[in-house]
């Protein structure tokens, strides 16, 4: 069975028990909570081996993340592990985050500018966004700095990507001008 369907299973499992017990946002911050665990690379490891016993990894689980989680999420990552799945739990993750947002139709927006910008302007871009056709009901804008950008910004939405910056412009401008000089050069040489 493909990875894909394994993550898409699961988180859909996950979020079905959680609506049934109306821990759907509960649930969604817990696991958020967990997927920043797995960017620590030794617990991702852990995650991934299968070396350690499943009884070492239940019992990291639980020193990490008991009281802090709710118990159906524990329940389910104490599950994935005895059944052995525990080393797609990054996955399934990123899977049910995915799944939780078409479901509240959030859109999320990566917003990457030359220079950090206010709230007051992410807000604002929000709002525009909310009001395009483009995004879902709601509007998640997460935001990036790349000073290679020189100024503007970009949007990056699903595989759609906004270019607005300075640095994409300098480039089209560039390549308009080397054309037309290789133009230039050809009709000279007749």
């Amino acid at each position: 069975m493909s990875v894909q369907r394994i993550t898409s299973r699961y988180a859909k499992s996950l979020i079905d028990l959680a609506i049934d017990q109306n821990k759907l946002d509960r649930v969604f911050e817990d696991v958020k909570s967990f997927q920043a665990a797995t960017k620590v690379r030794d617990f991702y490891m852990l995650l991934k081996s299968p070396v350690v016993s499943t009884g070492k990894k239940n019992e990291i689980i639980d020193k990490i993340f008991s009281g802090k989680l709710d118990e159906l999420t524990m329940a389910f990552l104490r599950i994935l592990v005895n059944k052995g799945r525990e080393s797609y739990l990054p996955e399934i993750a990123s899977e049910l985050i995915h799944q939780y947002k078409k479901l509240k139709h959030i859109s999320t927006v990566k917003l990457t500018t030359a220079a950090p910008v206010g709230a007051e302007t992410v807000k604002a871009i929000q709002a525009e966004l909310e009001k395009s056709s483009v995004t879902d009901q709601f509007v998640e804008v997460v935001t990036a700095v790349d000073p290679e950008l020189i100024g503007g910004f970009t949007l990056e939405l699903e595989d759609k990507i906004y270019d607005a910056s300075v640095a994409s412009k300098l480039e089209k401008l560039r390549k308009d001008f080397t054309s037309r000089n290789l133009f230039i050069s050809q009709v000279s040489k007749k």
